[in-house]
């Protein structure tokens, strides 16, 4: 499986928080699969970190390529395709990050790691609790 990683599950992936749910833990654990994080996580983290509202993250902001790398996981930059996607998607979510995972999930074929069920009405296939 190729898999995307929302921002939150990937901090919780790093702090091996209880959260994260074991079906998601153990497919992240597959070396079967290739993990991707998103620039959008590193800018979302980035972001909130300066705004205060992630005082716990401000050390995963400051290298944030580096937890990705060293994890294993592949950076996913963002394309104009990815930006001109996430900037047409229908519907009233406005979470700019959010859209734009939606909409690097679609155009890479990515299934979306992520307790977000709203993602499900943009046709993203999501792992969580379930099957993806």
């Amino acid at each position: 499986m190729r898999l995307l990683l929302d921002t939150h599950a990937f901090l919780w992936w790093l702090a091996g928080d209880r959260r994260f749910p074991v079906i998601a833990r153990r497919a992240v654990q597959d070396e079967v699969n290739q993990i991707f994080v998103s620039a959008a996580s590193a800018w979302e983290v980035a972001t909130k970190a300066r705004l205060g509202k992630l005082p716990d993250a401000e050390f995963i902001a400051d290298e944030f390529g580096e937890h990705v790398s060293g994890q294993g996981f592949v950076e996913l930059p963002i394309t104009i395709a990815h930006a001109q996607r996430a900037g047409l998607l229908p519907g009233p979510h406005r979470d700019p990050f959010d859209r734009m995972l939606i909409a690097q999930a679609l155009d890479e074929g990515l299934i979306l790691v992520s307790n977000e069920r709203i993602f499900d009405r943009y046709g993203v296939r999501r792992l969580w609790t379930g099957v993806a």
